[in-house]
């Protein structure tokens, strides 16, 4: 059996992505680390901060894919669609995902170092880039794997379309491990009450991109059995 090491960005994302692959919690593990079958599921916080630290306990694993969330910078992308780019880019570089045979390839993913909070913004770097969707961790995640010379793709949902952003003050309710603060998040509908459509929007399209990656992960597991 080939493993495949999962990163994921928030805790979140890595528990909605264990319950529906019906993943089950490392035992002893101080962080979100899931496993069952062929998948070994990280969480490496944003910008895929600790990735190095977290996935030193997976061992053998040939395939690494960055999974969760994207939001979407191209009109034609909703809520739940499915993004798996043929080349992730940031800044000046570019680099290359290989094939799923389990999943077909399409486009680019932009990878950002700050939220991209307005639709101006997305619309801004759609035109600049010409990119489908944007995250922030798959670059460095797709560096780290080509690094230490292991297989590497994406596999992404979107969360929130073009004509939504993400307010700051909501994406700041993850903290750098990639645990979500529900205290803070309490504060931010307390005292912005429009923030509670906002993150309540946002749960539905998370959701809605979790289930479809997880069935891409799924499909992609099964192979590797």
């Amino acid at each position: 059996m080939t493993r495949v090491l999962v990163v994921t960005a928030v805790d979140l994302e890595a528990r909605g992505l264990a319950r529906h692959l019906g993943l089950a919690r490392v035992p002893g593990s101080e962080w979100p680390h899931y496993r069952g079958g062929a998948l070994d599921l990280v969480c490496a916080g944003p910008r895929a901060t600790y990735l190095d630290a977290r996935a030193a306990s997976v061992a053998s694993a040939s395939l690494v894919i960055s999974a969760g969330v994207c939001g979407a910078l191209s009109p034609d992308l909703t809520e739940g669609d499915l993004v798996v780019p043929a080349v992730v880019v940031r800044a000046t570089q570019r680099h290359a995902t290989v094939v799923l045979p389990e999943l077909r390839r399409a486009g680019t993913l932009v990878t950002v170092d700050e939220i991209v909070a307005t639709p101006e913004q997305k619309a801004r770097l759609w035109v600049e880039t010409g990119a489908l969707a944007c995250d922030m961790e798959s670059a460095p995640i797709v560096e780290w794997a080509a690094g230490r010379g292991l297989r590497v793709a994406v596999v992404r949902g979107v969360s929130d379309r073009a004509s939504r952003g993400v307010s700051a003050d909501l994406a700041a309710v993850v903290e750098p491990d990639g645990r979500v603060r529900t205290t803070r998040a309490v504060r931010v509908v307390l005292s912005r009450p429009r923030a509670i459509p906002e993150a309540m929007m946002l749960m539905s399209g998370t959701n809605a991109a979790l289930k479809s990656v997880a069935a891409a992960l799924g499909r992609i597991a099964r192979t590797h059995a």
